[in-house]
Protein backbone atom coordinates (compact mmCIF):
# COMPACT_ATOMS: atom_id res chain seq x y z
CA UNK A 1 0.00 0.00 0.00
CA UNK A 2 1.10 3.07 -1.04
CA UNK A 3 1.72 5.70 2.18
CA UNK A 4 1.45 9.49 2.06
CA UNK A 5 3.20 11.45 4.32
CA UNK A 6 4.24 15.02 4.64
CA UNK A 7 7.50 15.80 2.75
CA UNK A 8 9.71 17.37 5.58
CA UNK A 9 11.41 15.25 7.73
CA UNK A 10 10.77 17.11 10.56
CA UNK A 11 7.18 17.41 9.83
CA UNK A 12 6.46 13.72 9.25
CA UNK A 13 8.60 12.79 12.90
CA UNK A 14 6.16 15.29 14.74
CA UNK A 15 2.97 13.88 12.35
CA UNK A 16 4.27 10.44 14.01
CA UNK A 17 4.55 11.73 17.53
CA UNK A 18 1.25 13.57 17.61
CA UNK A 19 -1.09 11.22 15.81
CA UNK A 20 0.46 8.60 13.98
CA UNK A 21 -0.21 4.34 14.51
CA UNK A 22 -3.81 4.62 15.67
CA UNK A 23 -5.60 0.73 15.70
CA UNK A 24 -7.47 0.49 12.79
CA UNK A 25 -10.73 -0.32 15.28
CA UNK A 26 -10.44 3.70 15.90
CA UNK A 27 -9.93 4.88 12.36
CA UNK A 28 -12.81 3.13 11.44
CA UNK A 29 -14.63 4.23 14.50
CA UNK A 30 -13.49 7.85 13.79
CA UNK A 31 -14.95 7.94 9.93
CA UNK A 32 -18.57 6.66 11.53
CA UNK A 33 -17.96 10.12 14.02
CA UNK A 34 -16.88 12.72 11.86
CA UNK A 35 -16.12 13.35 7.70
CA UNK A 36 -12.89 14.19 6.38
CA UNK A 37 -12.13 16.98 4.35
CA UNK A 38 -10.51 15.92 0.49
CA UNK A 39 -7.66 18.34 1.23
CA UNK A 40 -7.17 16.17 4.20
CA UNK A 41 -7.24 12.76 2.68
CA UNK A 42 -3.54 12.16 2.62
CA UNK A 43 -3.43 12.66 6.60
CA UNK A 44 -5.94 10.12 6.51
CA UNK A 45 -4.16 7.41 4.28
CA UNK A 46 -0.70 8.14 6.49
CA UNK A 47 -2.65 7.32 9.72
CA UNK A 48 -4.35 4.41 7.90
CA UNK A 49 -0.64 2.77 6.19
CA UNK A 50 0.95 3.44 9.92
CA UNK A 51 -1.71 1.82 11.93
CA UNK A 52 -2.15 -1.20 9.53
CA UNK A 53 1.57 -2.16 9.90
CA UNK A 54 1.62 -1.61 13.93
CA UNK A 55 -1.49 -4.18 13.84
CA UNK A 56 0.49 -7.32 13.93
CA UNK A 57 2.52 -6.50 16.20
CA UNK A 58 -0.04 -5.43 18.44
CA UNK A 59 -1.52 -8.91 18.39
CA UNK A 60 2.10 -10.10 19.27
CA UNK A 61 2.25 -7.55 22.40
CA UNK A 62 -1.26 -8.86 23.41
CA UNK A 63 -0.26 -12.35 22.98
CA UNK A 64 2.60 -12.04 24.99
CA UNK A 65 1.71 -9.46 27.71
CA UNK A 66 -1.96 -10.42 28.28
CA UNK A 67 -1.71 -11.88 31.46
CA UNK A 68 1.15 -9.59 32.99
CA UNK A 69 -1.20 -6.64 32.31
CA UNK A 70 -4.51 -8.18 33.40
CA UNK A 71 -2.87 -9.13 36.78
CA UNK A 72 -0.74 -5.91 36.96
CA UNK A 73 -1.92 -4.14 40.44
CA UNK A 74 -1.73 -0.21 40.13
CA UNK A 75 -1.20 1.90 42.98
CA UNK A 76 -4.49 3.71 44.06
CA UNK A 77 -3.36 6.75 44.51
CA UNK A 78 -1.86 8.12 41.48
CA UNK A 79 -1.22 12.24 41.26
CA UNK A 80 -3.47 13.47 38.43
CA UNK A 81 -2.44 16.62 37.19
CA UNK A 82 -5.84 18.99 35.73
CA UNK A 83 -6.60 21.73 34.59
CA UNK A 84 -7.93 23.41 31.51
CA UNK A 85 -4.89 23.31 28.45
CA UNK A 86 -2.52 25.72 28.02
CA UNK A 87 -2.20 26.37 32.28
CA UNK A 88 1.01 25.08 32.89
CA UNK A 89 -0.10 21.20 32.60
CA UNK A 90 3.18 20.00 30.36
CA UNK A 91 5.55 22.00 32.52
CA UNK A 92 4.25 20.68 35.54
CA UNK A 93 4.47 17.08 34.29
CA UNK A 94 7.99 17.95 32.91
CA UNK A 95 9.21 18.35 36.44
CA UNK A 96 7.18 15.75 38.07
CA UNK A 97 8.04 13.48 36.02
CA UNK A 98 11.95 14.10 36.79
CA UNK A 99 11.11 12.62 40.35
CA UNK A 100 12.45 9.11 39.61
CA UNK A 101 10.42 7.80 41.86
CA UNK A 102 7.54 8.92 39.14
CA UNK A 103 6.27 6.76 36.47
CA UNK A 104 4.52 8.58 33.78
CA UNK A 105 3.82 8.23 30.35
CA UNK A 106 6.12 9.09 28.16
CA UNK A 107 6.48 10.00 24.17
CA UNK A 108 8.03 6.59 23.58
CA UNK A 109 4.55 4.76 24.88
CA UNK A 110 2.05 7.13 23.75
CA UNK A 111 3.35 6.88 20.15
CA UNK A 112 2.10 3.56 19.66
CA UNK A 113 1.30 2.02 23.05
CA UNK A 114 -0.42 -1.13 21.29
CA UNK A 115 3.53 -1.98 20.36
CA UNK A 116 5.55 0.06 23.15
CA UNK A 117 6.39 -2.87 25.42
CA UNK A 118 7.25 -4.92 22.44
CA UNK A 119 9.24 -2.78 20.86
CA UNK A 120 11.04 -0.37 23.88
CA UNK A 121 14.44 -1.13 22.91
CA UNK A 122 13.88 0.18 19.18
CA UNK A 123 11.33 2.69 19.71
CA UNK A 124 13.44 4.48 22.23
CA UNK A 125 16.66 5.25 20.33
CA UNK A 126 14.65 5.53 17.21
CA UNK A 127 12.93 8.41 18.24
CA UNK A 128 16.02 9.47 19.84
CA UNK A 129 17.64 9.87 16.58
CA UNK A 130 14.11 11.27 14.56
CA UNK A 131 12.06 13.40 17.19
CA UNK A 132 12.14 17.09 16.24
CA UNK A 133 13.84 18.84 19.59
CA UNK A 134 10.81 21.35 20.56
CA UNK A 135 7.22 20.74 20.78
CA UNK A 136 5.68 21.79 16.67
CA UNK A 137 2.68 23.00 18.69
CA UNK A 138 4.78 25.46 21.47
CA UNK A 139 8.90 25.09 21.41
CA UNK A 140 8.71 23.32 24.04
CA UNK A 141 12.04 21.60 24.42
CA UNK A 142 10.89 17.91 24.21
CA UNK A 143 12.66 14.00 23.99
CA UNK A 144 11.96 10.49 23.98
CA UNK A 145 11.97 10.20 27.17
CA UNK A 146 9.79 12.96 28.25
CA UNK A 147 6.45 13.14 29.92
CA UNK A 148 3.09 13.14 27.46
CA UNK A 149 0.01 13.70 28.16
CA UNK A 150 -2.04 10.24 28.62
CA UNK A 151 -4.28 11.20 26.19
CA UNK A 152 -2.40 11.09 22.99
CA UNK A 153 -1.91 7.78 23.63
CA UNK A 154 -5.65 6.83 24.38
CA UNK A 155 -6.41 8.38 21.05
CA UNK A 156 -4.31 5.27 19.44
CA UNK A 157 -6.51 2.85 21.57
CA UNK A 158 -10.15 4.52 21.55
CA UNK A 159 -12.26 7.16 19.49
CA UNK A 160 -13.35 8.31 22.53
CA UNK A 161 -10.91 10.74 23.92
CA UNK A 162 -10.64 13.89 23.76
CA UNK A 163 -8.43 14.16 20.73
CA UNK A 164 -11.05 12.84 18.51
CA UNK A 165 -12.20 17.05 18.16
CA UNK A 166 -8.48 18.02 17.14
CA UNK A 167 -8.73 14.97 14.38
CA UNK A 168 -11.92 16.89 13.67
CA UNK A 169 -11.53 20.34 14.92
CA UNK A 170 -14.59 21.39 12.87
CA UNK A 171 -17.00 18.93 15.25
CA UNK A 172 -14.63 20.35 17.92
CA UNK A 173 -17.26 20.98 20.83
CA UNK A 174 -19.80 17.68 19.62
CA UNK A 175 -16.55 16.01 20.40
CA UNK A 176 -15.29 16.96 24.10
CA UNK A 177 -18.80 16.76 24.82
CA UNK A 178 -18.94 13.21 23.75
CA UNK A 179 -15.61 11.96 24.90
CA UNK A 180 -14.81 14.45 27.85
CA UNK A 181 -18.12 15.39 29.43
CA UNK A 182 -19.20 11.87 29.20
CA UNK A 183 -17.78 8.43 29.20
CA UNK A 184 -18.34 5.43 27.66
CA UNK A 185 -17.60 1.74 28.82
CA UNK A 186 -14.63 1.64 25.68
CA UNK A 187 -12.92 5.06 27.11
CA UNK A 188 -12.76 3.47 30.78
CA UNK A 189 -11.51 0.07 29.53
CA UNK A 190 -9.06 2.00 27.28
CA UNK A 191 -7.88 3.95 30.14
CA UNK A 192 -7.37 1.06 33.23
CA UNK A 193 -5.38 -0.39 29.98
CA UNK A 194 -2.93 2.86 29.49
CA UNK A 195 -2.12 3.16 32.95
CA UNK A 196 -1.02 -0.87 33.19
CA UNK A 197 0.81 -0.08 29.69
CA UNK A 198 2.63 2.66 31.70
CA UNK A 199 3.11 0.74 35.02
CA UNK A 200 4.80 -1.97 33.16
CA UNK A 201 7.25 0.40 30.76
CA UNK A 202 7.86 3.13 33.21
CA UNK A 203 7.08 1.64 36.67
CA UNK A 204 9.89 -0.96 38.11
CA UNK A 205 10.88 0.46 40.76
CA UNK A 206 8.83 3.52 40.81
CA UNK A 207 6.79 4.94 43.86
CA UNK A 208 4.16 6.35 42.15
CA UNK A 209 2.32 6.81 39.37
CA UNK A 210 2.02 10.08 37.57
CA UNK A 211 -0.65 11.41 35.01
CA UNK A 212 -0.84 14.51 33.09
CA UNK A 213 -4.22 15.01 31.48
CA UNK A 214 -6.72 18.57 31.13
CA UNK A 215 -9.45 16.35 29.56
CA UNK A 216 -9.67 14.44 33.35
CA UNK A 217 -10.77 17.59 35.02
CA UNK A 218 -14.35 16.59 33.70
CA UNK A 219 -13.36 13.22 34.62
CA UNK A 220 -13.18 13.37 38.44
CA UNK A 221 -15.63 11.08 39.56
CA UNK A 222 -14.57 8.24 37.01
CA UNK A 223 -10.85 8.59 38.57
CA UNK A 224 -12.01 8.63 42.09
CA UNK A 225 -13.86 5.10 41.06
CA UNK A 226 -11.16 3.43 39.65
CA UNK A 227 -8.79 5.21 42.03
CA UNK A 228 -10.13 5.97 45.74
CA UNK A 229 -7.00 7.66 46.74
CA UNK A 230 -6.65 9.37 43.72
CA UNK A 231 -4.50 12.62 44.40
CA UNK A 232 -5.75 15.90 41.98
CA UNK A 233 -3.06 18.58 41.10
CA UNK A 234 -5.34 21.64 39.46
CA UNK A 235 -3.53 23.92 37.72
CA UNK A 236 -4.81 27.45 37.24
CA UNK A 237 -4.83 30.37 34.84
CA UNK A 238 -6.44 33.66 33.64
CA UNK A 239 -9.33 32.26 31.38
CA UNK A 240 -8.26 34.55 28.64
CA UNK A 241 -4.30 33.56 28.33
CA UNK A 242 -5.28 29.70 28.81
CA UNK A 243 -7.75 30.18 25.83
CA UNK A 244 -5.89 32.36 23.70
CA UNK A 245 -2.90 29.55 23.33
CA UNK A 246 -5.18 27.07 23.00
CA UNK A 247 -6.92 28.63 19.84
CA UNK A 248 -3.45 28.56 18.36
CA UNK A 249 -2.21 24.93 19.64
CA UNK A 250 -5.68 23.53 18.10
CA UNK A 251 -4.71 25.31 14.54
CA UNK A 252 -0.77 23.93 14.79
CA UNK A 253 -2.49 20.17 15.87
CA UNK A 254 -5.26 20.97 13.23
CA UNK A 255 -2.19 21.16 10.61
CA UNK A 256 -0.20 18.83 11.64
CA UNK A 257 -2.74 16.07 12.39
CA UNK A 258 -6.23 17.21 11.70
CA UNK A 259 -8.81 15.60 8.88
CA UNK A 260 -10.65 18.55 8.51
CA UNK A 261 -9.86 22.63 7.39
CA UNK A 262 -9.67 23.87 10.82
CA UNK A 263 -12.04 26.65 11.31
CA UNK A 264 -11.17 30.41 11.24
CA UNK A 265 -10.23 32.21 14.53
CA UNK A 266 -13.08 33.88 15.31
CA UNK A 267 -14.79 30.17 15.63
CA UNK A 268 -12.05 29.02 16.93
CA UNK A 269 -12.03 31.12 19.95
CA UNK A 270 -15.89 31.18 20.70
CA UNK A 271 -15.54 27.41 20.68
CA UNK A 272 -12.48 26.85 23.06
CA UNK A 273 -14.16 29.71 25.44
CA UNK A 274 -17.61 27.68 25.33
CA UNK A 275 -15.08 24.63 26.44
CA UNK A 276 -13.53 26.32 29.02
CA UNK A 277 -16.82 26.70 30.79
CA UNK A 278 -17.99 23.28 30.28
CA UNK A 279 -14.91 21.87 31.37
CA UNK A 280 -14.30 23.56 34.85
CA UNK A 281 -18.24 23.40 35.32
CA UNK A 282 -17.82 19.74 35.08
CA UNK A 283 -14.91 19.80 37.60
CA UNK A 284 -16.77 22.41 39.99
CA UNK A 285 -19.82 20.16 40.04
CA UNK A 286 -17.36 17.20 41.11
CA UNK A 287 -15.25 18.78 43.24
CA UNK A 288 -16.92 18.04 46.91
CA UNK A 289 -16.33 14.49 45.59
CA UNK A 290 -12.10 14.76 46.14
CA UNK A 291 -11.58 13.83 49.79
CA UNK A 292 -9.95 16.27 52.43
CA UNK A 293 -5.96 15.93 51.10
CA UNK A 294 -6.42 14.85 47.76
CA UNK A 295 -6.61 17.69 46.15
CA UNK A 296 -4.37 20.96 45.75
CA UNK A 297 -4.50 24.13 43.26
CA UNK A 298 -1.67 25.94 41.79
CA UNK A 299 -1.64 28.96 40.35
CA UNK A 300 0.25 29.45 36.91
CA UNK A 301 2.10 32.33 37.65
CA UNK A 302 3.75 30.85 40.99
CA UNK A 303 4.63 27.34 38.82
CA UNK A 304 5.97 29.85 36.51
CA UNK A 305 8.00 32.15 39.11
CA UNK A 306 8.92 29.77 41.50
CA UNK A 307 8.56 26.51 40.08
CA UNK A 308 10.34 24.42 42.64
CA UNK A 309 9.18 26.14 45.81
CA UNK A 310 5.61 25.33 44.01
CA UNK A 311 6.52 21.53 43.41
CA UNK A 312 7.56 21.12 46.81
CA UNK A 313 4.45 23.04 48.47
CA UNK A 314 2.95 20.31 45.53
CA UNK A 315 4.50 17.40 47.75
CA UNK A 316 3.93 18.64 50.99
CA UNK A 317 0.01 19.20 50.47
CA UNK A 318 -0.59 15.88 48.37
CA UNK A 319 1.94 14.05 50.78
CA UNK A 320 4.16 12.17 47.79
CA UNK A 321 6.64 11.22 49.89
CA UNK A 322 9.60 11.59 47.78
CA UNK A 323 11.03 14.93 48.12
CA UNK A 324 14.22 14.07 48.93
CA UNK A 325 14.91 11.80 45.84
CA UNK A 326 13.23 14.06 43.42
CA UNK A 327 14.17 17.86 44.60
CA UNK A 328 17.99 17.68 42.48
CA UNK A 329 16.48 16.30 39.22
CA UNK A 330 13.29 19.02 39.54
CA UNK A 331 15.46 21.83 40.08
CA UNK A 332 17.87 20.28 37.67
CA UNK A 333 15.03 20.06 34.66
CA UNK A 334 13.67 23.88 36.04
CA UNK A 335 17.03 25.44 35.34
CA UNK A 336 16.86 23.78 31.66
CA UNK A 337 13.35 25.08 31.45
CA UNK A 338 14.36 28.78 32.81
CA UNK A 339 16.04 28.80 29.01
CA UNK A 340 12.63 28.15 27.09
CA UNK A 341 11.37 30.99 25.01
CA UNK A 342 7.75 30.80 23.86
CA UNK A 343 6.67 31.19 20.66
CA UNK A 344 4.60 34.64 20.43
CA UNK A 345 0.93 34.23 21.19
CA UNK A 346 -0.97 37.00 18.89
CA UNK A 347 -4.76 36.10 17.62
CA UNK A 348 -5.38 37.93 14.22
CA UNK A 349 -7.31 41.49 15.45
CA UNK A 350 -10.56 40.16 14.57
CA UNK A 351 -10.40 36.95 16.87
CA UNK A 352 -8.42 38.74 19.64
CA UNK A 353 -11.32 41.11 20.06
CA UNK A 354 -13.86 38.52 20.12
CA UNK A 355 -12.07 36.89 22.98
CA UNK A 356 -11.90 40.09 24.85
CA UNK A 357 -15.97 40.49 24.38
CA UNK A 358 -16.42 36.94 25.64
CA UNK A 359 -14.22 37.56 28.76
CA UNK A 360 -13.06 40.68 29.22
CA UNK A 361 -9.72 41.20 30.07
CA UNK A 362 -9.52 38.78 33.10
Amino acid sequence: MHCVLPRSPATVSDFIVAGAFPRPSVLISGLQHGRPSLSQLHKLLALTCTGLAAEPLSWLQQLIYSQRLQQQQLPDDPVVVIGHWRSGTTYLHQLMGSDPCAATASNSLTVAPQVALLLKPLLQPLLHRTMTPIRPIDAVPWGADDPQEDEVGLSRLTMDSHMAGIAFPRDYLHHLKRTVLRTTTAYERALVMFCRLTWLHAGFGKHHLLIKNPAHSARVPLLLRLFPRCRFILLKRRPIDAVRSLVLVKQRLASLVGLQDPPDQITQVEETVAAHRLLMEAFEASRQLIPAGQLTEVAFDDLRDAPVATVERIYTDLAIDSWAQAKAPIARRAAQSSRYRPLPVTLEPAAEQRLITLLGHG
